[in-house]
């Protein structure tokens, strides 16, 4: 089992929900246990069915070439991630965001302001404020959990890490919220996640 790359795989899939924990910490805005155990539950929930396609494709496919694919797509993702980081920060500059998004302009724009999930402003995030959080935080890692799955990442374990760190990801964002790195790591978390799945796919490729 390659337990290196079912952590980091787990650590970049959780970076938006550090990033989120960081805000919330910022404006504080509680996320109490039971959301945030939803969260988890959501997103390796996510990682488990994006896997399992990912498992699926493997049968039609040679094991070289599947090792190779899921890393392009690895590697892809992130330089996507990075490139979307560059040009958030160009158009951010430019001019103010259209509010005339679609859906998947909406999510995204959930992870850029999550203090929106807040919808009755009780600095508090309950049970169905969370669910939607949550899918939006899923819906970003899709794609990389089928390139995972189909470099062979075991997918019990990358379930269970990808669980774990969004509970202690949220946590530890907020606890951090209010100290000077918040900006640091909420304003690069599509640069770091980026850069930790190009890694990850460099390094499946090659072992």
């Amino acid at each position: 089992m390659h337990i290196l790359s079912s952590l980091l795989f787990s650590i970049s899939a959780n970076i938006d929900n550090f990033a989120v924990g960081i805000a919330y910490g910022i404006k504080k805005i509680k996320i109490n246990i039971l959301s945030n155990l939803l969260i988890a539950i959501i997103s390796a929930l996510g990682t488990f069915l994006s896997m399992s396609l990912g498992k699926a494709i493997i049968h039609f496919i040679s094991a070289k070439t599947a090792n190779i694919l899921g890393s392009a797509i690895l590697i892809l993702l992130g330089l996507w991630f990075i490139l979307e980081f560059f040009i958030k920060s160009y158009f951010q500059k430019k001019k103010k965001k259209n509010k005339l998004d679609n859906m998947i302009g909406e999510y995204k724009n959930i992870l850029d302001n999550p203090e929106l999930i807040d919808s009755d402003n009780s600095s508090c995030i309950d049970v169905k404020e969370s669910i939607l959080l949550a899918f939006a935080l899923t819906i970003n890692n899709l794609g990389v959990g089928i390139g995972a799955s189909i470099t062979g990442l075991n997918i019990f374990l990358t379930t269970i890490f990808t669980f774990i760190f969004s509970l202690l990801f949220i946590i530890l964002g907020y606890l951090i919220g209010t100290s000077y790195l918040s900006k640091l790591f909420g304003k690069y978390a599509s640069l770091i996640s980026g850069a930790i799945i190009i890694f990850l796919g460099c390094y499946e490729l090659f072992i």
